[in-house]
């Protein structure tokens, strides 16, 4: 059992501590956002000897991410071979300080603060404002700087402040240098114990990630290593239409790779050097997965992939087969993304079933079909009964990414359809269009059946809401039929035909039932038909 030990230190000891490295402030603290205000009613408790509250400090030889500035004072490494505390509760408090004892200016929002303009009211009585940020230009002998007091020569405070000044002056020097502070030390607890005390200490504020733990934990000074900014480096490699792939995704991946488990608690046991060792080609698979999904998949866009989960057993595959697959192999992964997707299997559990799933990925890289123990209901019943159209649901998505698969074109002149991440955010997204249009079909069929995945294509923002708008299907295509005469073909690219699902009609119970048909039997081609396991 993890005993905390109380402690008490002095003034000088204490900012000696940060001078020279020994306490750090850790990355996952806030930022230090105490105005000047404050920081002298924090110097004002001191001076009058109330107590300001217990410093929380996480002692231990881990090597942190920590913020190395305050203000602007930079501050050294930890010497060689000492141990580093990381202050966990009170990091507002010995900011303040430190930038106060020290005069520091800090820049914030542009504007600069000048923490040496906090002073000592020599002529304040105990029960007064002793320490203030607003001045009597009047008679500036009632006022010294408290940098002055600390740390200014007798010789030349004999000059400015008469033998009463210089006794309260001596007085509150002493009070402020002999102030015992409060500490409560965790030596060599395990990060993952040290965050939680940080958390509990915080309710209300900020609950720690497991992604920020893990930058502090596997931040090396030797070797410039930094997750945060690696993984900014792969958003930035990602591109924007896949940098929505959130660092909790990462994480999983390193950790499949490393111990074949991503729980939260095993992301937290792995190594340093492991982790750090693992950084470059565990990026490669990344890039090469996304890429495959792109390519292969067809899928242009991370906010149609049905779960960022699935990155993590194709990433997998891709580190233990660098190159892209073009025997069996590749038919069996298509059946485990798409069995994966349409079983919504994702969408609770999904460290453990990954862990299940990387057992499969691992038949697929011997060149084995894997078994399932659930089974995949494409019927056009299922998709009627489940299509409702939301753009949250993966049964949904992965329909979508049925649809881009095919590469949709545009109506007008046959041009592919533009797919842009910043457009299929939600549901009423430009990208997404009703082919019985919402507000031609309103009145006449329920909200259900209009607002389903059968009636949607995937069409440029422009056709959508500047020329479709409310037309019957017939009178749009037929326009689009006299400028565009492959528009037979470029309908088949949305999985529509118009000749034979009642378009030409306007026959919406047709044209739905056909298009659930359609749908259906695409998404069957790509599964492949094997017994259940047993």
């Amino acid at each position: 059992m993890i005993q905390p030990e109380p402690q008490s230190t002095g003034l000088n000891s204490l900012m000696t501590d940060i001078s020279n490295g020994r306490i750090k402030i850790p990355q996952f603290q806030r930022e230090y956002v105490w105005e000047l205000k404050a920081a002298a009613q924090l110097l004002d408790s001191i001076a009058k000897g109330f107590p300001i509250g217990t410093f929380i400090m996480w002692e231990t030889q881990e090597e942190l991410r920590s913020i190395r500035n305050i203000g602007n004072h930079n501050l050294p490494s930890t010497p060689q071979g000492h141990t580093t505390q990381y202050i966990l509760d009170g990091q507002q408090r010995i900011t303040s300080m430190y930038t106060c004892f020290k005069g520091l200016s800090i820049e914030r929002d542009g504007k600069i603060e000048d923490f040496s303009e906090i002073y000592i009211d020599l002529y304040a009585g105990d029960d007064d404002e002793i320490v203030t940020v607003t001045l009597d230009n009047q008679t500036p002998e009632r006022y010294i700087k408290v940098t002055d007091l600390l740390y200014g020569k007798m010789s030349n405070l004999l000059k400015i402040y008469s033998e009463t000044s210089i006794d309260k002056i001596d007085k509150y020097k002493e009070r402020f240098t002999s102030y015992q502070f409060s500490l409560v030390i965790l030596r060599n607890a395990p990060i993952d114990v040290a965050t939680e005390v940080f958390t509990r200490l915080n309710v209300g504020g900020k609950t720690l990630t497991l992604f920020e733990i893990m930058v502090a934990k596997t931040y090396d000074h030797t070797t410039g290593f930094d997750l945060s900014e690696k993984y900014d480096e792969l958003l930035d490699e990602l591109g924007d239409n896949y940098r929505t792939i959130p660092a909790s995704t990462v994480l999983q991946v390193i950790s499949c790779v490393l111990k074949n488990d991503c729980t939260r608690k095993q992301i937290l046991k792995l190594d340093k050097k492991e982790f750090i060792a693992s950084w470059e080609p565990v990026k490669k698979a990344i890039l090469a997965a996304v890429n495959y999904f792109i390519s292969y998949f067809r899928i242009p866009v991370s906010r149609i992939l049905p779960y960022d989960a699935l990155v993590v057993p194709f990433a997998y595959f891709f580190y233990h087969h660098n190159q892209r697959p073009l025997d069996e192999k590749r038919f069996y992964l298509e059946d485990f993304f798409w069995r994966s997707s349409l079983s919504e299997r994702y969408s609770s559990g999904v460290e453990s079933k990954l862990g299940q799933d990387l057992k499969r990925i691992d038949q697929i890289l011997i060149g084995n079909l894997p078994s399932y123990d659930y089974e995949v209901n494409v019927t056009p019943q299922r998709i009627i009964e489940q299509g409702e159209f939301s753009t949250g649901r993966s049964f949904i998505k992965a329909i979508l990414a049925l649809f881009a698969s095919f590469e949709p074109k545009s109506f007008a002149d046959g041009a592919k359809v533009h797919i842009d991440n910043a457009w299929l955010q939600i549901a009423t997204s430009k990208n997404y269009h009703h082919f019985f249009p919402k507000a031609y079909l309103k009145g006449k069929e329920d909200e259900f059946y209009i607002n389903h995945i059968a009636n949607i294509t995937i069409v440029d923002g422009f056709l959508n809401k500047q020329v479709i708008r409310a037309k019957a299907p017939s009178k749009y295509m037929g326009d689009f039929k006299k400028r565009n005469a492959q528009v037979d073909d470029v309908m088949k690219t949305h999985l529509i035909d118009l000749n034979d699902f009642g378009v030409w009609d306007d026959d919406y119970e047709l044209f739905f039932q056909k298009r659930a048909e359609k749908i259906s039997e695409e998404l069957s081609r790509r599964l492949i038909v094997q017994a259940k396991a047993i």
